[in-house]
């Protein structure tokens, strides 16, 4: 069982309380436990009080430890030193939003690429020079250490990580749970424009939906663009506008997804996960999976085809 500690430092969201808690309690190989340095009653910002009564112990043995809140105060030295513990005994350490400060305060970002809400990455800079803030990307891992931007993007970041534990289709199975869209790369644009009405009363969601469906075939900007009834250059503004993405770009995430589920779920040769996923051959396949996740597409499936028997721990 690995188990998660989200460490509460006021003033905090109650919906980033929420975030670790509706995630990961979503896959069945996960203990959360939500603590804090004065464990009680607890204010929100902008929302009800809420009670946390673990204190800083459950923080002692956790597999990941996650702060969260805080941004504006100085955080308690025994949260801290918490951390700090935490992350010199090997723990997985992460912040949602705001979070990121509490690690600058503990010194765990010195010297280390983070990010945190787009509006709030100009004073994290300034208050932690030490820190390389990154303020357009939705999460950030340097050196075991992730951070994330806001709300959406921390619900990104808790699914990317149990992609990383139990695989691919674990995770979209939470994001599904969830309702929200299976794990956006962290090296995506933070802030996505609003986009412009588009010229028939649609998004291009119908079009993504339908490319989807089809990720097997060599999908064109032609295509697509057939497929929205626009130009390719209305449909590539469209489609960065709604996405942060370039529609190809976008093509090739979705494709290399579908390929990591094929190798956790079936046993089908690589040039058969190849073709079905739409990267063409088992040399394309291996170079993709290669630069987006450091393995090799039989390493990858011997790392994660454990996930049905993984239950029983």
């Amino acid at each position: 069982m690995h188990r998660v500690a989200a460490v509460v430092v006021p003033p905090v969201l109650g919906f980033d309380v929420s975030i670790p808690l509706m995630v990961f309690n979503s896959v069945p190989h996960y203990d959360v436990r939500v603590c804090t340095a004065r464990p009680g009653l607890m204010p929100t910002v902008g929302g009800p009080d809420i009670v946390v009564t673990d204190g800083l112990d459950t923080v002692e043995g956790a597999d990941t430890v996650i702060a969260v809140g805080s941004g504006g105060e100085q955080a308690p030295m025994e949260t801290l030193d918490a951390l700090r513990k935490a992350a010199d005994r090997g723990a997985r350490i992460a912040s949602l939003c705001t979070g990121a400060f509490v690690l600058a305060q503990a010194g765990l970002l010195d010297g280390r690429r983070a990010t945190t809400h787009w509006g709030l990455a100009a004073d994290l800079a300034t208050r932690f020079p030490s820190v390389e803030v990154q303020p357009d990307l939705l999460f950030v891992e340097d050196g075991g250490i992730f951070t994330s931007a806001g709300a959406a993007a921390a619900i990104d970041l808790c699914l990317h990580l149990v992609r990383v534990d139990y695989g691919a289709a674990v995770a979209n199975a939470a994001a599904r749970l969830a309702v929200v869209p299976p794990v956006r790369p962290g090296g995506q644009a933070q802030f996505i424009e609003t986009p412009l009405p588009p010229e028939r009363g649609t998004s291009l969601a119908l079009t993504r939906a339908w490319a989807l469906a089809h990720l097997d075939r060599p999908l064109t900007l032609a295509d697509l663009a057939g497929h929205a009834k626009a130009s390719v250059r209305t449909l590539t503004r469209r489609f960065h506008a709604e996405t942060g993405l370039s529609p190809l770009q976008w093509l090739l995430h979705r494709r290399i997804d579908r390929a990591r589920e094929l190798l956790e779920t079936t046993e089908l040769p690589m040039d058969q996960v190849a073709e079905k996923s739409g990267l063409g051959s088992a040399d394309s396949l291996r170079k993709h999976l290669v630069g987006r996740v450091g393995l090799t597409p039989s390493a990858y499936r011997a790392s994660f085809t454990r996930m049905p028997t993984a239950t029983s721990s």
